[in-house]
């Protein structure tokens, strides 16, 4: 049972207490992300999350590394589009550590110039990993061909440019304005006490007092179809298409993960199957929704030989085009759909797994569902549901594509995309 609180500073908590558990997931949930970070804030969210750890008025760097190992804990953050969060993972009786480590984080970070210049260079050498990636580069560049001006498009680590210009005041600037009491979700799950937590809660965050509002997604609208390419001297071309999907909170959210699993979401999906196992031309062939509160997207991800990308392509778009006309078998249904209950629940056996899924629902959407009432959803999606997202999804003349390899296959792919065949 999820327990919810509100301090008297505006900070909203929720817990999971797992009783047989001995250890306790906390994590510090800000809605700040490159979502809505302004053109010349883009990178922002993710260069804060780095220098919180880089040392507070009572710890150095080292310091606050020390203070979880010497309990063997764990620590961490993760910036995302919406979100940025800020976790540890301790033993049960570390419990007060933990929301004093996170506090002291938080509220007396030094944000020392000195060592900003050095993050800054952390950050470049994360950037360039990342751009020595065709796979995640290829899905960068698919937001972008997809979401066009819209903030969901710009990347989360921002541009290497832009980065070396942020100053120490720019990054408070942007923490006074996202990373706020009304902006904080807590979420606790693990072997707690509600009585004794609200006190250390309160010793950590309760003299808090940076009043704020909660940032409001921007509204998307439907981009222009296009391709976009990046030039890599790779062996693979990497292709990447995407539909329009839906947005985090809409009604068939559970449907599409459905269709997903069906269609290209796992090894027995269609996709899979047929070009990999039965056709044997690509390691990694996959689909995926994307889903955000003002929008989503449905994408394809396939890495090939860059002689064989027109006919993966045809095959894709023959599953795609055979999915729609023929539709699934009974069989495909409920197989897909009993996968996606197996898959929340193994999904959902950890502290830190527990943590993560009512941090992030309290935050973005408020109402967070117990496990039982999401298994009560899944089964009651019916083949009905499941067609009707297939046949709203897979628009042809919607589609947007991005592509990574040695070769430009641009005309090509897209004379195949718009032919449909």
């Amino acid at each position: 049972m999820y327990k919810h609180y509100l301090l008297n500073n505006g900070i909203r908590i929720i817990t999971d207490q797992i009783p047989h558990s001995r250890s306790v997931s906390v994590g510090l949930w800000f809605r700040a992300g490159s979502a809505y970070e302004s053109p010349e804030e883009n990178g922002l969210s993710h260069f804060i999350e780095h220098m919180l750890f880089k040392g507070t008025m009572r710890r150095t760097a080292r310091n606050i590394a020390e203070a979880m190992d010497s309990v063997g804990g764990q620590l961490n953050a993760f910036t995302a589009k919406e979100y940025t969060c800020f976790y540890c993972k301790v033993m049960d009786e570390h419990l007060e550590l933990s929301l004093d480590l996170l506090s002291d984080m938080l509220l007396y970070s030094l944000f020392d110039p000195t060592e900003m210049e050095k993050e800054k260079q952390v950050i470049l050498e994360e950037i360039h990993m990342y751009d020595d990636s065709p796979e995640d580069l290829v899905h960068e560049l698919l937001s972008e061909a997809f979401f066009g001006n819209h903030p969901l498009a710009k990347p989360i680590l921002g541009s290497p440019e832009r980065l070396l210009q942020y100053s120490r005041s720019d990054l408070l600037d942007f923490m006074n304005k996202f990373y706020t009491t009304d902006n904080l979700v807590i979420a606790i799950a693990g072997n707690v006490h509600d009585e004794k937590l609200l006190l250390f809660l309160e010793k950590s965050f309760g003299h808090w007092q940076q009043r704020g509002s909660i940032p409001q997604e921007v509204p998307a609208s439907f981009n222009e179809p296009r391709i976009l390419y990046a030039k890599k001297d790779i062996e693979q071309f990497h292709l990447s298409l995407t539909f329009p999907g839906i947005a985090s909170n809409n009604d068939y959210f559970y449907p599409m993960l459905v269709m997903n699993n069906l269609f290209g979401g796992g090894m027995s999906s269609r996709l899979f199957q047929k070009i990999r196992e039965d056709r044997g031309l690509a390691y990694s062939i996959f689909s995926y929704p994307s889903n955000y509160l003002s929008d989503g997207m449905f994408s394809i991800y396939a890495a090939m030989k860059p002689e064989q990308s027109e006919e993966v392509l045809r095959l894709i778009l023959e599953e795609i085009l055979l999915l729609k006309e023929k539709g699934f078998t009974e069989e495909e249904f409920l197989k897909a759909r009993e996968q996606l209950k197996g898959n929340y629940i193994l999904g959902n056996e950890t502290t830190g797994s527990r943590m993560n899924a009512i941090g992030k629902t309290k935050l973005m959407m408020e109402k967070v569902y117990t496990p039982s009432e999401i298994i009560e959803k899944i089964s009651r999606i019916q083949p009905e549901q499941v067609n009707a997202i297939i046949q709203e999804t897979f628009r042809l003349d919607k589609a947007c594509t991005a592509l990574v390899g040695s070769t430009d296959q641009t005309s090509k792919i897209w004379e195949l995309i718009k032919r449909g065949v």
